[in-house]
Order: C-alpha cells, then structure tokens, then sequence
C-alpha cells in the first residue's frame, strides 16, 4: 500500500467514526429532550402506575440519577466496548434484537435499491436519443416519481393492486408476494431521481469524441449505448448508491409500518415511542454504520468502473 492509499485509507476510517460518535452523540441528546421519564419505560410504561420507589430503584440500577455528563459517558464506554445494552421495554439484548430484525431490512432496502435501479436505466434508455418530447415525458416522470411520498404510494399500491385487483397482500406474508409492494414503495421515488442522473450522464456522453468516433465506425444506436453511454452514465448514479441506501433504510420505517412489515424501521418507531433509549441508540447506529460502509463500496466501485477517479484522488 502507498502512503498516499494508506492516508486515504485513515481519513476514511477516521470520517467513519467520527460520524458514529456524532449519530450517538446526537441520538443520546435527543431523546433526553423527549418530555417523560425513561425509567418508566423499564417499568412498562405510564400506564404501569410505578410507585417512586420502584422509579427510584429503576434510577439507580441504569444510572438515570447520575447528571447528564455520566451518563453521556457510560453510554459511550458501553458502545466502545461493543456493548449496545438492553432494551427498556423488552428486556432482551438490543444486539439480539437487532440481529433479529436486520435481515428483513437489509433485504427490503438491498431489493428496493436493484430494483430502482433496473426502472432508472430502463427510462433513462428509452429517453435518450429519441427526441425532445420523449425526453420531456421522461423528466415529468422522473420529477413526479422522485416526489411521492412513500407513505401516499404505499397507500395508492395497496388500494390498486391489493384492494382493487388482489394480486399482492396488503400486509407482510413472509413470502416474496408480500414484498413486492414494500419494495416498490421504496423504489419509485429513489428510481426517479436515479434516472434523472442517469439520463443527464448518457446525453454528456453521447456529446462525447468516443461516441462520434464509434459512430464512424458503423457501431449501432444500441452498440454505443451498452458500450459506452451506459458506462458513462452510471458513474454518478453508483457513487449516489451509498446516500440511496441510506435513503431507503429511513423510509423503510413508514414503509415496514404501514405493511406490517418486521424490521429495523418498525422496531425503532416502536422504540421512539416508549422511550425504549438503547433500542433507539442500537437502530440509529447500526443504519449509520450501514449507510458508511455502503459508501466506501460506491466508492470502490465507482474506481473500478472509472479508473480514472483512482488516478485523480492518487
């Protein structure tokens, strides 16, 4: 490894977990602005009707009677050992429960991404090079999709294709039928702004010397688009797949509400609304964690696609 590679390697590791301080830091703070107290959350809530000596009791075992200050820092020793704590609510292992719950996620939002992906090269293709107006039909299309909300799509899908033709269920089977209208929820609005990038990135292209030049040499429409604009075009659309993700791990938390859908984005609302502290600590750092990671790769891969990024950042 270069010193060059090398240092870009430890800016990368030290921007990674400066973010994840700064989501618990932030996260910690926030929920301490939440009107209520968190040791009721441990006793099951208002409706427990705990006495004060129990919420005393309940005080002193989670170190919720120590000033803000300790507690900030006890949360950060336990993360820096891996300790995520337990769950207030449900007294188990937040990293069990997140074990548990992070492969529905990671599967809804991974399906959700290819997915955008396939309708965002789909209409960038078909509106490239066919003339102004397709191109105009396609950027209304990319701008109304792009701005659905998901929660007014998800509606629109279930009462379409669950309630009018019931072709797919309107809540989570388990099967790959009950996913089909979650991934779509998330993938329209994300495939609109994909194929936005996407289509500026192959109408440059097309501008290009390469592209006049394989034209000259007879290469069909279609030769030069999967040769060349295709590549071209998708270089900003794969280093955006690290926000995408990130993107598509927030709306799943509407998304796996309104399908009944088990998953990190249910289980945090659910947190948020009891006070549930470590659950919501757990859930926020680890889609943190994700969406890092998921950025370094698009990273990698958009060097792979287009090595002349590696040889500008060298």
């Amino acid at each position: 490894m270069t010193p060059g590679s090398a240092s870009r390697v430890a800016a990368r590791v030290a921007g990674a977990v400066f973010v994840l301080w700064a989501v618990a830091t932030i996260t910690f703070f926030a929920l301490r602005l939440i009107p209520g107290d968190p040791a009721l959350a441990v006793l099951g809530g208002p409706g427990s009707q705990a006495s004060p000596e129990a919420l005393e009791q309940v005080r002193q075992q989670y170190g919720l009677d120590q000033p803000l200050a300790v507690q900030y820092a006890a949360m950060l020793g336990r993360l820096l050992s891996g300790d995520l704590g337990q769950s207030y609510a449900l007294k188990v292992p937040v990293a069990d429960l997140l074990g548990a719950q992070l492969p529905g996620t990671v599967l809804l939002a991974v399906a959700a991404l290819a997915v955008a992906w396939l309708l965002a090269l789909a209409l960038a293709l078909v509106s490239t090079g066919a003339g102004r107006v397709a191109t105009s039909v396609a950027s209304g299309i990319e701008l109304t999709s792009a701005a659905l909300p998901h929660f007014w799509l998800a509606t629109a899908l279930i009462a379409l294709f669950s309630t009018a033709l019931g072709w797919f269920p309107p809540v989570s089977t388990g099967d790959l039928g009950g996913l089909v209208l979650p991934v779509l929820t998330l993938a329209v609005p994300l495939a609109g702004f994909l194929a936005a990038v996407m289509r500026e990135g192959m109408l440059d292209a097309l501008a290009q010397p390469f592209v006049l030049s394989a034209r000259a040499r007879g290469e069909s429409a279609v030769g030069v688009s999967l040769r060349h604009t295709i590549r071209h075009a998708a270089i900003p659309a794969v280093a955006l797949s690290g926000w995408a993700l990130g993107t598509l791990l927030s709306g799943a938390v509407v998304v796996e509400t309104i399908f009944a859908r088990p998953g990190l984005g249910r289980t945090l609302l659910q947190a948020v609304t009891a006070r549930d502290v470590p659950v919501v600590t757990g859930v926020v750092l680890v889609v943190a964690l994700i969406y890092v990671l998921m950025t370094l790769l698009s990273d990698v891969v958009s060097a792979l696609v287009d090595p002349r990024r590696e040889a500008v950042t060298a």
